[in-house]
């Protein structure tokens, strides 16, 4: 079993292990309708600093990773992003991703952040659990919204369930 040891900031030393991870999520179809990871430049230069989080084990090893990135470049939406957390296949199941996403979400708290969203694919209930009891909620299914074109669902259309938290410390009204 592995133990996270802690959640701390992403750093670029950390890309290899990242990416690894991200790319196991393309690989098993049920995080994301990518299909390639990008570079360390590209995902730099579309998340938001922070909060950009990793979870690592005992050993070192970053094991898990959070990130967001603005919705939109309108600064009325200056406080809404959309968020990721994957974890690496071995260590699932074992927590890691409910201690990533309540520092994550305390993170976007105390940087201003009012709104968290993200798409979650149905079948991954164990995401859609997790984020409900994270304080999330299902706002709406976004019917056949694109086609998966790498792993398991590879050529199907696909429906996403739209989930997003409001802050109650950044409440907007």
């Amino acid at each position: 079993m592995l133990l996270v040891t802690s959640i701390r900031p992403m750093r670029a030393l950390d890309w290899p292990s990242v990416e690894a991870i991200y790319r196991h999520g393309i690989e098993d179809g049920e995080a994301t309708f990518e299909s390639a990871t990008p570079t360390w430049e590209d995902f730099d230069a579309g998340k938001i600093l922070a909060p950009r989080l990793v979870a690592v084990e005992a050993e070192g090893a970053v094991i898990g990773w959070a990130a967001a990135s603005p919705v939109s470049t309108r600064s009325a939406y200056s406080g809404v992003i959309e968020h990721s957390v994957y974890v690496g296949r071995d260590a699932r199941g074992q927590g890691v991703g409910g201690l990533l996403l309540t520092a994550f979400v305390d993170a976007a708290d105390d940087a201003g952040f009012w709104t968290i969203q993200s798409s979650v694919f149905p079948d991954n209930s164990a995401s859609i659990r997790l984020h409900l009891s994270a304080g999330f909620r299902v706002i709406g299914i976004r019917e056949r919204i694109a086609r998966s074109a790498v792993g398991p669902h590879a050529g199907r259309w696909r429906d996403t369930v739209l989930i997003e938290r409001r802050s109650a410390k950044n409440a907007t009204g």
